[in-house]
């Protein structure tokens, strides 16, 4: 249906702060031709003011989910003014005893302006319907947990 990619680029440089080990930073190019600085996370020897691979998965999620969440609401007449989140990822360690990002946490906050307002209930199934179609989300094993604020 639609292809998606990017270039990563990485080359052999010291570590800033170890020297006997190598830099984890790389770049990533999206096909729009935006550039991306990147790590490892700091866990891993990577640096703060890169984003890490974890961070850009759990920020995907939460961009999709955005994404469907407006569509759903303007198709249903509900003006959202504005949305935000703080999407929290927990990498830890699976059940076969390798690392994962096994459990997402989204906490979307919905501001919506117009006279019609959604209820609780109406809420709930938007996000439901969001999370359900959202492609990301489709595409991971990890749990999704949702909890409106």
């Amino acid at each position: 249906m639609s292809v998606h990619q990017a270039e990563i680029s990485w080359k052999r440089a010291p570590h800033n702060l170890e020297p006997e080990t190598y830099s984890r930073n790389h770049s990533v190019t999206l096909n729009g031709g935006q550039v991306l600085d990147v790590s490892a996370s700091l866990d891993f020897k990577g640096e703060g003011h890169c984003a890490d691979p974890e961070q850009m998965l759990v920020s995907a999620l939460s961009s999709c989910h955005m994404l469907f969440f407006l569509a759903i609401a303007d198709h249903q007449g509900y003006c959202v003014e504005s949305y935000e989140d703080d999407p929290k990822g927990h990498l830890e360690k699976h059940e076969k005893g390798g690392m994962a990002v096994t459990r997402i946490e989204l906490s979307p906050k919905v501001v919506f302006s117009g006279e019609k307002q959604p209820d609780a209930a109406t809420l709930d199934r938007i996000h439901h319907m969001a999370h359900k179609n959202c492609f990301i989300r489709n595409s991971l094993i990890a749990s999704v947990d949702i909890t409106p604020r």
